[in-house]
């Protein structure tokens, strides 16, 4: 009996038997010498939602076509590295249920972004760049303690955001 270890399709993700590589576009490396795997997201978007992360790997930020990360629901404490700046494509940002502390200052270089999740985190202060996000439409901060007077600063420069708190 012979047997094909050819490509295997099993509910949307794409298995390669042994020796085989794929020409896909949206493939990546495994890490195996002569072997591909089908990248797990799109090339424009990165859900890590609910992966028990308590960092991000800057890999993920080297990733400058992404358009929407979900870094939702994990165990993130401290602020988001700087890199985050980098993700000038960025339109949606989900950061919300994790412990994060801060916001990195180069948030206000994604100028693109319109949707920012950092409710559920223990945030008391923002950073003024913030203000910057002219294309910004809604900015969800629930269930965090953020300082007033950081919010009254944020808020008056953006004036056509929806800011849930």
């Amino acid at each position: 009996m012979k047997l094909n270890l050819g490509i295997i399709a099993i509910a949307g993700f794409v298995l390669l038997g042994a020796g085989c590589a794929s020409n896909e576009p949206n493939s990546i490396s495994n890490g195996v010498t002569g072997t591909q795997a089908p990248a797990p997201q799109s090339a424009v978007r990165l859900d890590l939602s609910g992966s028990g992360l308590s960092s991000v790997s800057l890999s993920v930020f080297s990733r400058t076509e992404l358009e929407v990360l979900d870094l939702s629901n994990n165990s993130l404490t401290g602020a988001l590295p700087s890199q985050i700046g980098q993700l000038k494509k960025l339109r949606v940002l989900d950061a919300s249920g994790n412990r994060m502390t801060g916001v990195p200052a180069e948030i206000g270089q994604l100028s693109a972004l319109q949707d920012l999740d950092l409710s559920e985190n223990a945030l008391t202060g923002l950073p003024m760049e913030l203000g910057n996000l002219q294309n910004l439409r809604r900015l969800d901060l629930r269930g965090n303690n953020v300082s007033q007077q950081d919010l009254d600063q944020i808020r008056a420069k953006l004036t056509g955001t929806e800011i849930l708190l």
